[in-house]
């Protein structure tokens, strides 16, 4: 097993340090920034050289069908090997560059995090990237457990010997930090936060070997199949007869708000200190501008910074208890493969709020540690939202949430695909394992998950659910019914949008029709 296979986990400890190393170390973090700027410059430059060269283009012709994979491969590599665009070229370039030091192994991994950004934006899996300004690289590591190393309970780097800051070994709560310090440290990881406005450093030690298990989370048997959406989650599990329909990290709403708060008064201060970069429409003005940020614009600014790290610790956890939630139910999850990148662009303040990729990211990586699958399938040989039990496939429009079928299935459209998605077998939906699973007790449990449905904070059920909605057009509010009033609830938004169809179809009947000649004939 190569070093790089070997399973990780991370153990995080606070610093204590004194006023002149938290200085000196600000001073080599903006080296590291200075150098990182400076390789990533340089990546780019190269991969502009390769993307101008005719034997780019030239290899860009191949076809990209397996008889020409290993042609098209050999041409690309000689092509970056010519213009000298791998991760060792740019390391050797950063050696070059003296700015101040950091050593050696953390020049070397800074060069390889700017080769990184550049690999990836050349293959199209990221955006151009970007240079760090002041204060925003806030992290820095070696090779192996040297440079930066680990002693006991202090960390050395080049001089400065920082102690962590004291903490309970006796205690349960430290379980989890006892494993990572007993386990082997395969190198040490640095980094700067700013909590409310102030430094504070951290040291990760990046160790061999599986995370600390805690024993209240346990790890089910048999097949889950989830449904993500932009706020909602799906998860249906088959084997133990349980379904759940619920809001995404529901309970970030109001740092939602609070956030666009600061926002706005924000903005209203930028503008109060510098009118002059401002059109008489109230638009920004084109070209070079000066602004100067008051006093009281700064502590917005902190404010504001604060608010969204508490934000992100917040949403962090509630990933982790909702994974904790899915591997308590079985041991093999399957979902569809979602372009999250997509949903960044269409549903981009939902998506920033809750972050769907990351929480499935954070899946994978529990998965891995606690031996459970994690399968995603493409939605194009499956498309779960279009295929019914009776083998019928029906495309519906977003609006639709309800999976109706003339074979007499009728169920909630997300719940209803997380189901089909725990019986996807090899790219293919297993028609006879859902059968299997519907008559023995899911379409009860599907239907009973409805009663369960918990509203948004304000007391709101999304329209996402389709459970109705008010004569005002706003979502249907549910805080003062029983439980068991959500199944009327939930037959009155079927019903309501059967009634909304129908009326449809009568409208379509009653509107004449022209003929070829422009007459209008009688429907």
């Amino acid at each position: 097993m190569s070093r790089d296979t070997i399973p990780t986990f991370v153990t995080e400890l606070p610093l204590r340090v004194t006023d002149k190393q938290a200085s000196t170390m600000l001073v080599r973090f903006d080296y590291a920034r200075q150098l990182y700027n400076a390789c990533l410059g340089e990546g780019l430059r190269r991969l502009a050289l390769i993307r101008q060269s005719k034997a780019y283009q030239s290899a860009c012709y191949i076809p990209k069908t397996e008889a020409h994979n290993k042609e098209r491969a050999e041409a690309f590599g000689a092509i970056r090997k010519e213009y000298k665009f791998t991760d060792y070229d740019l390391q050797d370039y950063a050696g070059t560059i003296k700015l101040g030091w950091i050593g050696s192994s953390v020049v070397q991994k800074v060069a390889t995090r700017a080769f990184n950004a550049v690999n990836r934006y050349s293959y199209g899996k990221a955006g151009r990237p970007r240079f760090k300004s002041h204060d925003q690289f806030d992290s820095l590591e070696g090779k192996q457990n040297s440079v930066i190393s680990w002693n006991g309970l202090t960390v050395t780097w080049g001089g400065l010997v920082m102690i962590v800051a004291p903490f309970s070994v006796d205690s349960k709560a430290n379980d989890v930090l006892m494993h990572g310090l007993d386990a082997p440290v395969k190198y040490v990881r640095i980094v700067r936060r700013k909590l409310n406005g102030k430094n504070h450093f951290f040291v990760q030690l990046v160790n061999a070997g599986i995370p600390f298990h805690k024993a209240k989370n346990t790890i089910g048997q048999g097949l889950v199949g989830i449904d993500i959406g932009p706020s909602t989650i799906a998860i249906a599990a088959p084997t133990v007869q349980h379904a759940e329909l619920k809001m995404f990290c529901n309970e970030l709403k109001k740092d939602e708000q609070k956030i666009r708060r600061l926002q706005r008064k924000q903005d209203r201060q930028r503008r109060a200190n510098n009118p002059q970069n401002y059109n008489p429409d109230k638009t920004i003005k084109t070209g070079a501008k000066e602004w100067h940020k008051s006093l009281a614009y700064q502590d917005t600014q902190r404010k504001l910074s604060e608010t969204h790290r508490k934000l992100a610790e917040y949403r962090e956890s509630l990933h982790g208890h909702l994974v904790n939630q899915i591997v308590a139910m079985g041991n093999d999850i399957k979902m569809e493969k979602l372009s999250y990148r997509a949903f960044q662009k269409i549903y981009g303040r939902s998506v920033g709020m809750r972050a769907p990729g990351k929480f499935v990211n954070l899946l994978k990586r529990k998965a891995v540690s606690a031996g459970v699958s994690v399968t995603e399938f493409s939605t194009r040989t499956t498309k779960l939202s279009q295929v019914c039990l009776c083998g019928s496939v029906k495309k519906k429009p977003l609006s639709q949430r309800w999976h109706t079928c003339e074979c007499g299935v009728k169920a909630q459209r997300d719940l209803f695909s997380a189901l089909l998605a725990a019986c996807v077998e090899g790219e293919r939906l297993n028609a006879d394992l859902t059968n299997y699973h519907w008559q023995s007790g899911m379409e009860t449990c599907l239907r009973a998950a409805l009663s369960e449905v918990q509203p948004a904070i304000d007391g709101h059920l999304p329209v996402t659910f389709g459970l109705g909605r008010s004569q005002s057009g706003s979502p249907v509010k549910v805080w003062n019914r029983p439980g068991d009033i959500r199944n009327d609830v939930a037959s009155a938004g079927e019903s309501l949008y059967q009634g909304r169809e129908s009326e449809k179809a009568c409208a379509v009947s009653r509107t004449p029709r022209l003929s070829p000649q422009g007459a209008r004939s009688e429907p």
